[in-house]
């Protein structure tokens, strides 16, 4: 019987530090990604990929945003749709090329995907995730009084605009993965964590805001049952005391110790904090084993030869 994975790309395995995230330097990125992942698959493994797409959909906003004098603006889901799309078919292209360097006829297929949140959610009312460029403050507050955004200053490097990151609820095309899975299809979705979709009665509405990527994958590993959730990031480990004298890296870990750091506030908010979070949710909903690491040691790390596994 084959072994299920869910592995949830990082934002550095498309875009690296110091690169401008051009076509061609995510498309190289992805091709590296494709190579593990398929790596994984001969080695037994049935995969649903997610991924992010912040840098993605800041681009997305500042060209939506620039041209909107020739041409129609995105609002933020549709950002969220688009980026889904983009991310979607460089990953896609490069698997299949992957795939069929290694002589394997193994559909892939991309799932642009909604994700239920709650208009009543406290995050809603409460906007905290910077996104889209830097402003100054005259012009941030230009925004706020003709567009009617929320803007805060970010770590004094200028005045962004922030939006609500309400809890993921309910993958709305969950039913398509699952029958998409079924037929041996490798699925790519919930990217960026989602489209963010409200229920009015029965029908849906976008709503402009962002969800938490590594939320809405541990959703997404829970209800599938998966066997492990894979959470690729750009640290090799997670570590207790980081950046310190004391720094240490964790490679075996249960989730009872883990959840012990991070009530401690090892792991921080805008970092680690939300990766470990969405392990220890995914093990808390009868998820088996998770692993943490960075896309170079992803194979390694799901063999149990590096990075950090999380188990109940």
């Amino acid at each position: 019987m084959a072994k299920s994975a869910l592995i949830a790309i990082g934002g550095n395995s498309l875009i690296r530090a110091g690169e401008k995230g051009t076509i061609a330097e995510q498309l190289a990125n992805t091709r590296r990604t494709a190579e593990a992942i398929v790596q994984l698959i001969d080695d037994g493994y049935e995969v649903v990929i997610t991924h992010g797409n912040g840098p993605q959909v800041g681009a997305a906003l500042i060209r939506s945003e620039r041209a909107s004098d020739q041409v129609y603006g995105h609002p933020l889901d549709v950002c969220d749709a688009t980026t889904q799309g983009e991310i979607g078919y460089l990953l896609q292209q490069s698997l299949c090329n992957e795939l069929a360097e290694k002589g394997k006829r193994h559909p892939v297929a991309t799932l642009v995907s909604q994700v239920v949140v709650s208009e009543t959610d406290p995050a809603m009312q409460k906007p905290t995730k910077p996104v889209g460029p830097f402003y100054t403050r005259a012009d941030a507050e230009a925004k706020r009084a003709s567009l009617g955004w929320q803007v805060v200053e970010d770590a004094a490097r200028g005045w962004r605009r922030v939006v609500p990151s309400p809890e993921p609820l309910e993958i709305v095309e969950e039913g398509t993965i699952r029958s998409l899975l079924g037929q041996g299809v490798l699925v790519i979705a919930v990217g960026g964590g989602g489209i963010p979709v409200v229920r009015e009665g029965k029908r849906l509405r976008g709503v402009e805001a962002v969800i938490d990527k590594d939320r809405a994958s541990a959703l997404l590993a829970a209800r599938l049952k998966v066997d492990l959730f894979v959470i690729s990031t750009d640290a090799p480990n997670v570590f207790v005391d980081f950046k310190k004298p004391t720094q240490r890296a964790l490679t075996r870990v249960s989730a009872g110790e883990l959840e012990g750091y991070y009530r401690l506030g090892h792991f921080p908010p805008g970092n680690m904090g939300p990766k470990v979070e969405s392990a220890l949710r995914f093990l808390k909903a009868g998820g088996r084993e998770c692993v943490i690491t960075s896309y170079e040691y992803l194979v390694d790390a799901v063999a149990g030869k590096a990075g950090t596994r999380i188990v109940p």
